[in-house]
């Protein structure tokens, strides 16, 4: 009898074991990072599509928000999400290029003229052909590519009105090829740091000047650090939200479409939050004593025509005007 009941007993922590690692195994957690805060359009729409991959999967995948760097600046998160930790972060693609180098069209200078071009392109086949080529490269996962930040503009101690007023000025840029060489081509001395460390290299003088979005600029607080902010548009910034291949794997295919969807769903949202509080954001950096001036965008145009060629990008630009004629 009592070899009976301990068998039982076996038994039953053997199946209670099971239980709970089927559990375990239906349910996959994905980390997201974002170098941003929580109020940012991107925090809201990371939050939002935490919640909303939660209630599609029935707590099947389980998303984790983590603002404000809390994870690694960008570039680190990428590198632990290749190194297999299931991790995820909002990038912008630039980054991506010394993987997938057309991937780089998408942050090319004054290409596309408003978020609705850069969505259109990002969804079309020609832009997924190449996304899909991250996976097997990089050991990543594009899951949507149109969270919309904001067009980038210039920061400076000084006034400038054409490339020529930036000789010598040390900027802030994102340390992506594309990005440099636009920078370097607008007349200024690029100088990619760690967006959570513009504020005190400014503050110290050990930059010059940085470019960023408007509701960026407010979300940092630059406008403390920063006199003009000139309105050069030079770049969109369409981001990407990537993922741990090794993670993604651990998705059931029909959870994938889900949440791949979703994410797409969601970076119209954060897009269009972006629209919204970018103007809003510029009007309350102006009334906080900086300067915010419109200026001839053609001198700068010209300035950067030569990216293209210098990066081998004019194919994929003649792919873009191509898919945006259509």
């Amino acid at each position: 009898m009592k070899n009976l009941i301990k068998g039982l007993g076996i038994a039953t922590i053997l199946m209670t074991s099971m239980v709970l690692a089927t559990a375990s195994q239906a349910e996959t957690t994905l980390r997201i990072g974002t170098v941003l805060s929580p109020n940012d359009p991107m925090g809201q729409g990371l939050d939002k599509f935490k919640a909303d991959v939660a209630a599609a999967t029935k707590g099947e995948v389980n998303i984790e928000v983590f603002h404000n760097s809390q994870l690694g600046d960008t570039t680190e998160m990428i590198d632990q999400a290749r190194a297999g930790a299931h991790v995820g972060t909002i990038t912008d693609v630039a980054r991506l290029s010394s993987f997938v180098p057309s991937l780089a069209i998408l942050s090319a200078p004054f290409l596309f003229e408003n978020y609705q071009q850069a969505d259109k392109f990002a969804s079309s086949k020609e832009y997924l052909a190449w996304a899909s080529q991250l996976e097997e490269k990089a050991g990543l996962v594009m899951i949507a590519s149109n969270w919309y930040q904001g067009a980038r503009h210039a920061l400076t101690q000084k006034s400038i009105a054409s490339p020529s007023d930036l000789s010598g000025v040390r900027m802030r840029t994102i340390g992506a090829p594309v990005w440099i060489e636009t920078i370097r081509a607008m007349g200024a001395k690029p100088t990619p740091i760690a967006w959570g460390e513009v504020y005190s290299a400014l503050q110290l003088g050990t930059i010059d000047a940085a470019e960023a979005q408007p509701t960026a600029i407010w979300g940092a607080k630059l406008y403390e650090v920063i006199k003009h902010v000139t309105k050069t548009g030079h770049i969109q910034l369409v981001t990407a939200l990537v993922v741990s291949a090794e993670g993604w794997k651990q998705i059931s295919p029909e959870n994938q479409k889900i949440v791949r969807r979703l994410a797409v769903e969601n970076g119209r949202f954060a897009s269009g939050l972006t629209i919204k509080l970018g103007s809003e954001a510029l009007d309350k950096v102006a009334a906080a004593g900086v300067i915010v001036s419109d200026v001839d965008l053609a001198p700068f145009k010209a300035a950067v025509e030569s990216v293209y060629a210098l990066l081998k990008l004019e194919e994929e630009a003649a792919v873009v005007k191509r898919v945006l004629a259509n």
